[in-house]
């Protein structure tokens, strides 16, 4: 991986579009288990485009129980068109937290586009059909997920429960099923690998951390190449451009791979499917 394309792939998200008329703006969903960054993710999207430390989502440093509640839109502002957004957006959920941590059935009404802005998750309960409040019988092309990311904590995969891994799974399925790419980002590198926290462009080089996406991978059915390490902004005062490089990184592959899916009629979806395979493997690969 070159460490010098961070301002070229700023460059290409600041005008991304979506390829098609119908989606005004790129809708990535995030899911995972509690703890793993979800919001801290978008945080470190978002500072990076506003550059300078940002609190866009509110995260929790506890790591304990999910800290997102409700279904939440989160838009990246042009800081250089004051009240303008980039095309694309992020949606945080309630994290996976075995037979405690969201339903399902939720998330996968919302990657269909069913769930409203500012609907409370419950653990108990799912979202019903004869919820009119919240439930969307009719949503377009515009309130549907375009893309499914799962965010998961490097140093947890090796202790992570069956349920949440089942979880994971049947979330994964579903958004087959639905057309919806599906990538994954793994957070806290630099936690991991002592060498990595030392420089961080040493990632691709640390044999640990390859065990671990290889052990997600063999768990999830997720081939190893649709899985990108990063690190967050955690205690950060300014921004650093290794971190930036492997969160745009991890950006402008999922935006480009679900633009290639989009751009396609359902009469080719097979064929799609193949090229969007073939596209994320020379994409995404790393030699370690």
């Amino acid at each position: 991986m070159s460490w010098s394309e961070r301002d070229g792939t700023l460059a290409k998200l600041r005008t991304f579009k979506s390829g098609n008329p119908n989606v005004g703006r790129l809708r990535i969903l995030l899911n995972g288990p509690v703890g793993a960054g979800k919001s801290s993710f978008i945080n470190s999207i978002n500072n990076i485009f506003q550059e300078r430390v940002t609190i866009l989502a509110e995260a929790d440093a506890s790591g304990g129980d999910s800290f997102t509640k409700e279904y939440k839109t989160h838009l990246i502002e042009n800081p250089n068109m004051p009240g303008s957004t980039y095309s694309f957006a992020f949606n945080d959920v309630m994290g996976l937290e075995g037979d405690q941590g969201v339903c399902t059935s939720d998330i996968i009404n919302a990657m269909k586009g069913h769930v409203r802005e500012g609907y409370k998750f419950n653990h108990i309960s799912a979202l019903s059909q004869d919820d009119s409040r919240w439930y969307n019988n009719s949503p377009s092309l515009q309130d549907q997920v375009h893309c499914l990311l799962t965010v998961v904590d490097a140093n947890k995969i090796a202790i992570m429960n069956n349920e949440t891994f089942k979880k994971l799974r049947e979330i994964r399925l579903a958004a087959s099923d639905l057309g919806i790419p599906h990538m994954v980002v793994v957070t806290k590198v630099d936690e991991l690998c002592p060498l990595v926290k030392e420089d961080l462009k040493r990632v691709y080089k640390c044999k640990l951390l390859k065990e671990k996406m290889e052990q997600f991978s063999a768990k999830v059915g997720i081939p190893v190449s649709f899985i990108l390490p990063v690190k967050n902004y955690h205690d950060e005062i300014n921004l650093q451009n290794d971190v930036d490089e492997l969160l745009l990184e991890s950006t402008e592959s999922n935006s480009q791979l679900c633009r290639r899916l989009r751009e396609a009629s359902d009469s080719q979806k097979s064929t799609v499917s193949v090229n969007v395979h073939i596209f994320s493997i020379s994409r995404f690969i790393r030699a370690f």
